[in-house]
């Protein structure tokens, strides 16, 4: 920076630039570790899931595993090319919400909304969940307080990403970057044996490999393919929250998406190869992975390197929540579906109202749970699904209307992924509906009904206002202020002051009770009002009930019907002690009679507060 000279010769201070918010958003690196956990640990669970699906067709079921996996693979390709042209496209982010928005309607985007929504809370309570059973895999004696430690996980990742998306990211760069390093040695490894190097991880543990099954009809593969699809779980969390990238965000936002879909599908593809190459077999109480992470490293230091950073990153794979959602609910509050609290951001670039409530939701769906994966999984990919169909057919009506470059090649894409997708949700809602997924088709209707809910009360409040007309021209009407008071103190003078100050006319008011200590003490009053003399008129505000919000309300109110026309203003004193003990000495009276006031008048409420 240059140096200025002022007239006198003197060089002024330089000002530092003006903190754009730039240094709390992500570049396409943290992007990755702050969005992407969810999909990169879906590796450990994914080639699982196909593997378990093919079993029950015996050993002659598990040479479909690497058909299968290409076809994920295919699929996670289209979704990935869908998901970069809708950073391109909706660059404020919300995804499947954005896109249906614009194409589909309000209530199919609702629908979107609502399974995104739906999706992410679930993913918190399900990385959280497996990731502490491995921890209590290798330590046993947590498993009884397996809820307790699922808690405290959550109350980590909550307080990390309470700091800012950036801060979460970095935390969490070394152990993404751990567990794709250790991921690909082991199939870099795996691919030059051409045997397993051991199998002490499943010696020992049952087979789940049904006998004498020689058939693959249709049905199986297909259950097969919506089971692996679990894998792509987190693939929209990229486009949901462009706003958090570093400008041009969309387009490092498009290069997270690249990157992310390149590192799944190789891992995905590569453990798959590997699954066939040794002929794994699935076992009861040790997972796929850990049976490839044997076979090709050995049962030794790696072999535990690989368990240790696949438990890690389970854990965190909630982070990609905590990042998604709280966008998604910004632009859901943006357009009256949710409370304008969701809009809100602190200085970090945190929607921290966002971040709290998934936690606090998170932590009620982990008791309900008793902190058992089991429980949640059959909750979990469906609303993933529906969001990533209603993307997909939006996108669709994109291409058409746009008509730009290879348009009718592109709408293929899209319609072909919006078949696979919609068929993988249907067949995993079915397949699941009796072990819990009952819950989410129950769910997303309840929730897309309290979207619509919110957005009438809005409008309501919206029409009631005259939001979107030009309003009357403001005009001065006569003001009176009315100041409660019960003695004569400094704390009086002050507020009689100010009142005089704001109004036309100010009366003070005092209220007595019927009893003789009440009546003696006004009287009192009275007859030092009297020699005072402030200039300003005292009322007596007769009760026969011990109340200070009833009569003074039933005063305003009279002043409505004897005095129309007249702006009223209720000047509360009150006298706030410089400790925070020292504030609980204090009668609250003037809360009591706030609170009366607004309850059940439309005068102004001013509360003045004397520090001493």
């Amino acid at each position: 920076m240059s140096a200025l000279t002022t007239e006198n010769g003197a060089t002024p201070v330089a000002e530092e630039p003006p903190d754009t918010g730039a240094r709390h958003k992500l570049t396409a690196v943290t992007g990755l570790a702050a969005l992407s956990l969810d999909a990169m640990a879906s590796v450990a669970y994914g080639p699982e899931a196909i593997v378990l699906v093919l079993a029950a067709a015996g050993g002659y079921g598990l040479g479909f595993t690497l058909p299968v996996t290409l076809a994920i693979a295919g699929l996670l390709a289209v979704l990935v090319a869908s998901y970069r042209q809708v950073i391109a496209a909706f660059p404020d982010g919300g995804g499947s919400y954005a896109v249906a928005k614009t194409h589909l309607g309000r209530r199919t985007s609702l629908v979107a909304a609502g399974s995104l929504v739906l999706d992410y809370v679930l993913n918190v309570a399900v990385a959280v969940t497996a990731g502490v059973a491995a921890l209590t895999s290798a330590v046993p004696e947590l498993y009884g307080d397996r809820l307790w430690v699922c808690l405290a996980v959550l109350v980590l990742i909550t307080a990390v990403n309470l700091r800012g998306i950036v801060d979460s990211a970095r935390a969490f760069i070394l152990p993404t970057a751990v567990f794709i390093g250790a991921i690909l040695v082991l199939i870099v490894v795996g691919l030059f044996r051409d045997a397993p190097v051991s199998t002490a991880a499943s010696d020992g543990h049952a087979s789940v490999l049904a006998d004498n099954a020689t058939t693959v009809g249709a049905l199986l593969l297909l259950k097969a393919f919506a089971s692996g699809c679990s894998a792509l779980t987190g693939v929209e969390a990229i486009a949901n929250a462009v706003p958090s990238f570093r400008a041009p965000a969309a387009r490092r936002a498009m290069r997270a998406e690249v990157a992310l879909g390149a590192l799944l599908g190789v891992m995905l593809i590569g453990l798959s190869v590997l699954i066939s190459r040794f002929g794994l077999q699935p076992v009861e109480g040790v997972t796929v992975l850990a049976q490839l992470a044997d076979a090709s490293l050995g049962h030794n230091w790696a072999f535990y390197v690989v368990q240790f950073a696949t438990m890690v990153l389970l854990a965190l794979s909630a982070n990609t929540s905590f990042g998604g959602l709280p966008v998604l609910l910004k632009l859901l509050a943006r357009d009256n579906y949710l409370p304008h609290v969701f809009g809100l951001k602190a200085d970090r670039q945190v929607h921290r109202h966002g971040v709290v409530w998934l936690a606090v939701v998170s932590a009620a769906l982990l008791v309900f749970s008793g902190g058992d994966t089991n429980t949640l999984v059959p909750l979990f990919a469906i609303g993933v699904f529906v969001g990533f169909t209603i993307a997909q057919t939006g996108m669709v009506l994109h291409w058409r209307r746009e008509r730009g470059p290879r348009w009718m090649a592109k709408s293929l894409l899209n319609g072909l992924g919006a078949v696979l997708t919609g068929v993988s949700a249907v067949v995993v809602t079915a397949t699941k509906f009796h072990d819990g997924a009952w819950l989410i088709v129950i769910a997303l209707p309840v929730l897309v009904l309290a979207f619509e809910a919110v957005h009438r009360a809005y409008g309501r409040i919206g029409e009631r206002l005259g939001v979107g007309r030009i309003p009357e021209t403001p005009h001065r009407e006569r003001s009176l202020v009315l100041v409660p008071v019960s003695s004569l103190t400094r704390v009086t003078s002050e507020a009689l002051t100010a009142a005089v100050s704001l109004g036309d006319e100010v009366r003070a008011l005092t209220v007595c009770h019927s009893d003789a200590e009440d009546l003696a003490a006004t009287e009192a009053l009275e007859r030092d009002w009297a020699l005072w003399n402030p200039g300003v008129p005292l009322v007596r505000l007769r009760s026969e009930r011990r109340s200070l919000g009833r009569p003074i309300t039933a005063y305003v109110r009279d002043l409505g019907t004897t005095e129309p026309g007249t702006r009223v203003t209720v000047l509360i004193p009150e006298a706030e002690p410089e400790r925070l003990w020292l504030r609980a000495l204090q009668n609250q009276r003037g809360a009591v009679v706030a609170h009366a006031v607004r309850r059940d008048t439309d005068a102004v409420v001013c509360r003045l507060r004397f520090r001493c």
